[in-house]
């Protein structure tokens, strides 16, 4: 299962890395959870697949925003639950500085499909 964990992930990232391109917020939101919970780039926690739109809604409507995941992390942690973690860079082509930050997700079989229930970004930069 570790391949086959390793190739859901890189799916789930090319499809969010594709709405995030257009801003698509509800492609992105298809990708998570009913019961999804979202912390992104504001200190709000946003839940299920509404708070998810509500989110991507909310970000400036930028011209061609790009992100890149790298560094990614797999695991298997049960049957039908995956942990990832990476570095995810994004380039909002000059209308703001790039931005690097660490994101995990735990992505989960719902209802015959992988789902991602838990997201959690935060700043690369040290904190302390």
């Amino acid at each position: 299962m570790p391949e086959q964990a390793d190739a859901i992930v890189s799916a789930i990232i090319a499809k969010w890395c594709a709405g995030f391109a257009r801003l698509d917020a509800m492609a992105l939101a298809s990708l998570y959870s009913k019961n999804a919970f979202f912390f992104g780039s504001n200190p709000s926690l946003y839940r299920g697949r509404d708070g998810v739109a509500a989110y991507f809604n909310g970000l400036p409507n930028w011209r061609a925003p790009s992100a890149v995941f790298s560094e990614v992390r797999v695991a298997l942690a049960g049957p039908d639950i995956l942990n990832m973690a990476a570095i995810v860079s994004f380039d909002l082509a000059g209308e703001r500085p790039p931005l690097q930050v660490k994101i995990s997700w735990v992505i989960i079989r719902e209802d015959g499909d992988w789902k991602i229930v838990n997201h959690h970004a935060s700043s690369r930069e040290p904190l302390i």
